[in-house]
């Protein structure tokens, strides 16, 4: 029988409406948000779950530390890196390697039967979130071609990292309260999902990046020895001959990374990002945020189960509220720049977390759950408000060709920010005549910063939003 032209019709495939999603785009997005939401995670899941892993494996609080600062050190010393080996082995390649061997890891930190082992499988950990997170950016970025779609869409994708941010301590507290394993061995049968789902998403095209080995191996000594100095000098003295060598190494490494970030063909950190203003406020602010929301978590978890003796879940119900306002405060934060420019959001924000960590140090003195509970609701609204203007005064400040880099500094100088906030936290309340001295000079150290912070935000306006 001849066809006419409407049973012709009808034989075609149903094309999506305008500004829909294909199902090929809707996995890519759903895998790059999930991997996004794990990575940030495993950042927070674990404070609450220290105590528990402490009774059951020993260390002490510079253990404690290091399953925290292994991931979170990796983390930062290699993001650079990470963006430049995504390049090379293909957004889709580099992903899958680094999911595969995330889960790998976690399983490795649910089994460990010693805190050694599940600091160095932490350490894993943490390399293989570098990997995964520049590539799952990449992943979005090919797949939506329309920057209208392709800008919703990143926007999607960054809400896993946020909402991760706020449930992370909630979620550790629940889980440990079961058997602190399960805050790692959680990940495993998702990564699996996830890799079973990861047929769909389209190969991604490898470019040839040249790799600037000299900066990226002065940035991982230089951040090493800076965090070994801190932790290891907390717990030994920061007199001896090991611990200032140390110290002495991070400067040498640290001022060698600059100078050939200045003077190298290809940097892995151009020194021209930090060339306006708003974009090294934008960098400080992230970095501010995040040393004082981990910095915050650290505290309040050992405080909640150590001092006050709650258990791991009713100290995880602690941070509920805050996860809560966390959405409204990442919801609020656009309109409010969209309305007054960036730096409302940006000084309210930084404000909001100055004020909380503050009265969290005068709370410190007390044993008022509900006024550490709401003041930590302060710190957590105050940046999911500052955060996401601060991210886009770094894609506006960024050089034509630079938006990738800009971004993978700016996420390098925010885990840099955490990994310190625990060196110095944990440093803080063993040798500050006692865990709540300790806590309070920690906190007031935060506040200094983040009113600092504030203060330079105020030089921020509709023009930072906006391309340099």
């Amino acid at each position: 029988m001849q066809s006419t032209p409407e049973t012709a019709r009808t034989a075609d495939p149903p094309r999506p409406a305008p500004g829909a999603m294909t199902s090929a785009q809707r996995t890519t997005l759903v895998l790059a948000s999930l991997g996004f939401f794990l990575i940030t995670l495993d950042v927070l899941i674990v404070n609450l779950a220290l105590p528990s892993i402490e009774q059951d494996l020993g260390g002490g609080t510079s253990a404690q530390q290091w399953i925290l600062d292994g991931y979170t050190l990796l983390f930062a010393a290699l993001l650079l890196c990470a963006g430049n080996l995504s390049d090379r082995l293909g957004a889709r390649r580099a992903y899958l390697l680094g999911l595969a061997a995330f889960g790998v890891a976690s399983l490795l930190c649910a089994l460990a039967p010693s805190a050694a082992l599940l600091i160095a499988a932490r350490c894993v950990q943490g390399a293989t979130a570098a990997l995964m997170l520049p590539a799952s950016m990449a992943l979005v970025r090919e797949a939506f071609e329309d920057p209208a779609a392709r800008s919703r869409a990143l926007g999607i994708w960054a809400s896993g990292g946020a909402v991760a941010s706020a449930a992370g301590p909630l979620l550790g507290g629940f889980l440990s309260a079961l058997d602190w394993r399960l805050i790692f061995a959680v990940n495993v049968p998702v990564i699996l999902g996830m890799l079973l789902l990861a047929g769909r998403i389209a190969s991604s095209p490898r470019r040839p990046a040249p790799f600037d080995l000299l900066g990226q191996v002065l940035a991982v000594v230089g951040l090493g020895a800076l965090v070994i100095g801190l932790i290891e000098g907390g717990e030994s003295g920061f007199g001896s001959a090991p611990i200032l060598g140390c110290f002495v190494l991070a400067a040498v490494a640290l001022g060698g990374f600059v100078l050939a970030q200045a003077r190298v063909a290809h940097p892995m950190m151009p020194l021209t990002l930090f060339r306006t203003a708003p974009m090294r406020i934008a960098m400080f602010g992230g970095f501010v945020f995040i040393l004082t929301w981990f910095g915050t978590v650290f505290l309040t978890s050992l405080f909640l189960q150590q001092q006050l003796g709650l258990d791991s879940g009713l100290a995880g119900l602690c941070f509920l509220p805050s996860a809560v306002m966390a959405f409204v405060g990442n919801v609020a934060s656009g309109h409010l720049a969209n309305r007054f420019g960036t730096r409302v959001p940006t000084v309210l924000g930084l404000t909001s977390m100055t004020v909380g960590v503050l009265g969290l140090a005068v709370a410190a003195g007390g044993e008022s759950v509900l006024a550490i509970t709401l003041l930590i609701v302060l710190v957590g609204t105050g940046g999911s408000l500052a955060t996401p203007p601060f991210a886009g005064v770094v894609l506006a400040q960024a050089a034509p060709g630079q938006a990738g880099i800009a971004s993978a500094t700016a996420n390098m100088f925010r885990q840099v920010g955490g990994a310190l906030a625990i060196a110095v936290c944990g440093v803080l309340i063993a040798h500050s005549g006692g865990f709540v001295s300790g806590m309070q000079t920690a906190l007031v150290g935060m506040a200094v910063l983040g009113a600092l912070g504030a203060g330079l935000s105020l030089r921020l306006g509709r023009a930072a939003s906006t391309p340099a």
